[in-house]
């Protein structure tokens, strides 16, 4: 890739992270989901922007590293809807920021809805 395509691809994701945020807002009836996606790891968070505080918290770098992508994405989003549940959360807003709803960022949330989680 050249430098060029690069920016290019940089920007459009800072535009659509910009998009999302500016209509999501986590309250503390219901908080906000966010993920974050590297290119080897997963997390997410659960988090009330009226307090500025993180609620429940999940990521695969604890976890076994001989699966695959997905499936580690799927523990993660186990992992956080358990956390978030015994915290007393049922109800969140689902933030997938700069990524696609597709993939990992996909796999994640299924599992949280499964887990629990209504978003």
């Amino acid at each position: 890739m050249t430098p060029k395509n690069i920016q290019k691809k940089r920007a459009q994701a800072e535009r659509r992270a910009i998009r999302t945020r500016a209509k999501i807002s986590g309250t503390t009836e219901r908080p906000r989901l966010s993920i974050f996606r590297s290119s080897k790891h997963m997390s997410a968070q659960v988090i009330d922007d009226t307090k500025g505080k993180t609620l429940a918290s999940a990521s695969d770098l604890k976890m076994d590293a001989k699966k695959t992508g997905l499936e580690l994405a799927a523990m993660v989003g186990q992992e956080v809807a358990a956390k978030a549940k015994a915290a007393g959360i049922t109800k969140v807003v689902f933030d997938k920021g700069q990524f696609r709803f597709h993939g990992r960022v996909k796999a994640l949330a299924e599992a949280a809805r499964e887990g629990g989680l209504v978003f």
